[in-house]
């Protein structure tokens, strides 16, 4: 097929969730729920990491730069999931899908490394705490975030012209509820091996290079917890990590389950089950679990909470004594 052919295809045509009718409506309200959340949650913990003073440090930094990046991939997906539950058709115009695609990898791929950029952070702060300040330096922090944020550009950029240069057959058929990479493969005419192994390759280092960080770190950690003399200082210095652990957990636990899986039970239906929790689930749940986990978090949003309550109750003191004098 030449390349000219490209142009005849304007459009794909998305499955969604499932193709049951009395679903549609209950699933669309779920999700709009979770979509919320997550954009309220992530935005939230944006605001309060800028605003409060008392969390200016590298691992709210860090924690900021992650909400971002889940408010990203979330909204890469999410809005368009749930205008398909109200419309006939679930299409998605070819240069939409295009966008979509790259964002969603960009986002993703840089997910994988601001976690081990944390799990790096806790490292240094329970292994090397006097030289805390020092190694995680505002610099070191900002190096690091630039790092991922190209390098995620890098990928998604490359993943996303390879595909949308090759040929697709007139199938227009996506299997998933948003462009994801290897369904849309699935439909190229072209040869797609080369492609194939370029997802293959980036996707086994990420996720590779980045469990190693972790891994390695909180081993370290451990072995550094386990020398502390005091019962009370180990359950208070591993506490520092339990937020970020338990969301550790959750990505990397979903995404093996997703990739990892053996060939005989892989299917879609699998794969959009373990998508809708990465894309949606995730991103609502971290701020949810930095929020009850962390004390300084929850103090910072009390402070927060209470300067407002302050300046609404002097805005409206003013108003109303504005009010009166003019009554007056």
């Amino acid at each position: 097929m030449d390349k000219h052919n490209l142009t005849v295809l304007n459009e794909f045509i998305l499955t969604g969730i499932t193709d049951l009718t009395e679903l549609q409506a209950p699933l669309f309200g779920l999700f709009l729920i979770i979509y919320m959340i997550s954009v309220v949650g992530n935005m939230g913990i944006i605001i309060l990491t800028k605003m409060d003073s008392k969390l200016q440090t590298p691992m709210y930094f860090f924690l900021r730069h992650l909400a971002v990046i889940d408010l990203g991939y979330s909204t890469a997906v999410g809005p368009k999931m749930l205008v398909n539950f109200v419309v006939n058709e679930n299409t998605i115009s070819y240069y939409f899908c295009a966008m979509q695609l790259a964002f969603f990898i960009m986002f993703i791929t840089s997910e994988f490394f601001i976690l081990s950029a944390m799990s790096y952070d806790r490292y240094v702060a329970i292994c090397n705490p006097l030289l805390y300040t020092v190694i995680m330096s505002q610099r070191a922090c900002w190096v690091l975030v630039s790092i991922t944020y190209l390098y995620s550009t890098f990928v998604s950029l490359l993943v996303t012209i390879k595909i949308f240069n090759l040929s697709f057959c007139g199938y227009s058929v996506i299997r998933h509820f948003y462009c994801d990479g290897l369904p849309l493969v699935s439909l190229l005419c072209s040869n797609t091996l080369e492609i194939k192994l370029i997802i293959l390759a980036l996707a086994a280092f990420d996720l590779m290079s980045s469990l190693l960080t972790v891994l390695v770190s909180y081993i370290l950690i451990i072995v550094a917890i386990l020398r502390m003399n005091s019962a009370e200082g180990r359950r208070k210095t591993f506490s520092t990590c339990g937020s970020h652990l338990t969301v550790v957990v959750m990505f990397y636990g979903t995404l093996i389950f997703m990739y990892v899986q053996p060939k005989s039970s892989h299917s879609f239906d699998t794969n959009k089950v373990a998508s809708i929790f990465y894309t949606l689930v995730v991103p609502m749940l971290n701020p949810l679990i930095y929020s009850l986990r962390n004390k300084d978090v929850k103090y910072a949003l009390h402070r927060t909470l209470g300067q407002l309550c302050n300046l609404f109750s002097q805005r409206l003191l003013y108003y109303m004594i504005h009010k009166l004098c003019h009554g007056l």
